[in-house]
């Protein structure tokens, strides 16, 4: 992300630019794309405006709908949002997916680091995004003892808001996880036996 950050002027826009290149012909509103970005309201009001004068971005008005109590009654309303959009004519659309959605080089010993903090960490591996393998059922599969669950939560919003999209994951604490690998649990063998990496292997799988 340093590098990108240098070569791009700031983190914020590296991760609104990345939101929307994953999401093309979703509207977003300025408070969401905060929200999911983890930008403050100040830099993403400035980062819109930069991408909206460049073209790479489009305003876009949108409908959503609102659900209000009216005594027993749940009523449910349709309001007009202006937001914005990727703009998929934009020159260098391509050339930005290549570089900014390839996290194949991304930074894995910070990511080990991160996740230590949550428990006795003794499997970490990944896939889907990270490999380029949209066919994967997780992104990231964690595997340990005392895990801080609410901990390990927080830390993948925060990665979710680097990389621009919500990621599929998946945690367990050691004894269940060994239970499950011994019963042939489909998910977990199709996350084991499928393209992935493991950046912390405690467990010496086969």
């Amino acid at each position: 992300m340093e590098v990108l950050t240098k070569l791009f002027g700031s983190a914020a826009r590296v991760k609104i630019i990345r939101l929307f290149l994953f999401s093309p012909g979703v509207p977003y509103e300025r408070r969401e794309v905060g929200r999911r970005s983890k930008v403050n309201p100040a830099a993403t009001r400035r980062e819109i405006h930069n991408l909206l004068s460049i073209g790479f971005l489009r305003a876009k008005q949108f409908a959503r709908e609102e659900k209000k109590k009216k005594g027993k009654k749940i009523v449910v309303k349709k309001k007009k949002i202006d937001g914005w959009e990727l703009n998929t004519n934009f020159s260098h659309v391509h050339s930005l997916r290549s570089l900014l959605l390839d996290f194949q080089s991304f930074d894995k010993d910070s990511l080990v680091e991160t996740f230590k903090k949550v428990g006795r960490i003794k499997l970490l591996l990944i896939s889907g995004v990270f490999l380029n393998d949209p066919s994967s059922r997780v992104d990231l599969l964690l595997v340990g003892d005392n895990l801080k669950k609410n901990k390990f939560e927080g830390l993948m919003r925060l990665l979710e808001a680097e990389i621009g999209k919500e990621l599929s994951y998946a945690i367990f604490e050691t004894a269940d996880f060994k239970y499950r690998l011994g019963m042939y649990d489909k998910l977990v063998r199709d996350i084991i036996d499928f393209p992935h990496e493991r950046l912390i292997d405690k467990l010496n799988l086969k």
